[in-house]
């Protein structure tokens, strides 16, 4: 590792007074066995008992109440007071945006919808023995319900990344809950995305209260199926409460705080590794960030970017936070690189190596992976056409991003021919009177005597 004098590339690293500003803290790991790696890496926990205590109530207000509840709760936590709670998306005027602004969501919509068009698949159709077809067929999730956050940063591009794959599934019914402006009014760039991708109905309110309204109904939000999106604490709550509940929803995945883990090589540029780490910094004080760096990386160089770049952010105090439970990991090789990484588990994985397509077999679990010197993570959150509402706090091990898939369900269909059933039909009695079911059994004997 490259920690003091000159690096690698010539550049001067920086002094002992420089290091003694560094944000992030670094380890070797070679130093650490795996269960203390773990412990180092480990998100910061969210205490979900006490949130819950503070939802429940919410919840159920909302189910008993109605728009009622909603519109208290909206005055109360957002200090707006609302006329209208749920209006139909055809009965908003389109906003008028900037130009530019307008052009690079029209971009941004144009490769979600491609990435996940291409995501379409034929219903599959297989004859596993004469006369026995066996199909599966797909269909779309009838109502969806799509939470847009607009507390601390207002983000119209999870409207996109939710509502588009809605929109190619067919969804007949997509509600979009946003909190609402001072005014009562939606966020101009969240409504142009909203009907740009065909949401019917949009829900002006946040927190726990919106994914109540959606998950019961109310006497103007239509009730939905499943909810989607990102949110805060008590967001993720209410989602968690209600799919254990008689609400009869699902969600699309657990979900926390974002993160990203970079693995850097040498030739990596400290000003864009430092870049990346702030850009899931900046999102919220309890976001994780991790830098896996390989030999050669000017870890000095790293933080003082880290340092220069965060105290230049608008959300610099947020960063700080973020960054006071993150770290630097040094590792020997790319082997153990990818150990640590695939153990973490990441939202976001970001390559900066060289030829960082020969890393893809080695990597299993992350959301999404961003390869190579060009593909900073924040092309993904807004516009390069995949989905950025991905599985964090380790998820990423066992659920996958959002995509087209996540609006469908498969429904599986089976169809015997006489012939079918007098090859299969034996075999299911037989197996029907090992395990003592005799209804089954005769479901099958009786039909093939009738036709005997």
């Amino acid at each position: 590792m490259v920690s003091g004098g000159r690096s690698r590339s010539g550049r001067l690293s920086l002094n002992a007074v420089a290091q003694a500003e560094r944000m992030l803290k670094s380890v070797s790991a070679e130093n650490l066995s795996d269960v203390e790696i773990k412990k180092l890496l480990q998100r910061p926990r969210i205490d979900f008992t006490s949130i819950l205590g503070t939802v429940g109530p919410i919840v159920e207000q909302v189910r008993q109440e109605g728009d009622a509840a909603v519109r208290q709760f909206t005055e109360r936590f957002d200090k707006v007071k609302l006329d209208d709670i749920c209006v139909a998306t055809q009965d908003l005027p389109w906003p008028v945006l900037p130009e530019e602004v307008a052009r690079a969501f029209d971009v941004a919509y144009a490769n979600i919808t491609a990435f996940h068009e291409a995501q379409r698949g034929a219903d599959l159709s297989v004859e596993t023995m004469p006369g026995v077809t066996c199909r599966r067929v797909t269909r779309p999730i009838n109502a969806v319900g799509v939470y847009v956050p607009g507390g601390t940063a207002v983000l119209p591009s999870s409207a996109l990344m939710l509502a588009v794959p809605a929109q190619i599934a067919g969804c007949g019914t997509v509600v979009l809950a946003t909190p609402p402006r001072p005014d009562g009014s939606i966020t101009p760039e969240v409504l142009y995305c909203a009907k740009k991708a065909g949401v019917t109905h949009i829900l002006k309110a946040g927190g726990a209260q919106a994914v109540a309204a959606m998950a019961w109904g109310t006497q103007t939000c239509p009730k939905v199926d499943k909810i989607f999106g990102p949110g805060n604490q008590y967001v993720t709550a209410a989602k968690m409460l209600l799919t254990n509940s008689e609400a009869m929803i699902s969600i699309d995945m657990p979900a926390g705080p974002s993160e990203v883990l970079v693995i850097a090589d040498e030739g990596a540029n400290p000003g864009h590794v430092a870049a990346d780490l702030l850009s899931q910094a900046e999102h919220g004080p309890d976001s994780q960030v991790v830098l896996l760096a390989l030999p050669g990386v000017d870890l000095d160089a790293v933080q003082h970017a880290v340092q220069k770049q965060c105290d230049e952010l608008p959300r610099n105090e947020t960063a700080r936070k973020a960054l006071s439970h993150s770290c630097v990991v040094q590792v020997r090789d790319r082997e153990e690189a990818a150990r640590i990484s695939n153990s973490y588990a990441p939202e976001h994985l970001i390559i900066n190596v060289d030829d960082p397509e020969s890393w893809l077999p080695l990597l299993d679990n992350a959301g999404s992976i961003f390869m190579g010197r060009w593909t900073p993570e924040s092309v993904g959150d807004y516009a390069s056409g995949t989905n950025h509402v991905l599985p964090t706090y380790g998820y990423a091990r066992m659920y996958s991003g959002v995509s087209l898939d996540s609006f469908t369900k498969k429904m599986t269909v089976q169809s015997l021919s006489w012939e079918g059933l007098q090859v299969l039909g034996p075999h299911v009695a037989k197996m029907a009177e090992v395990e003592g079911l005799e209804a089954h059994r005769r479901a099958v004997t009786l039909r093939l005597e009738q036709s005997s």
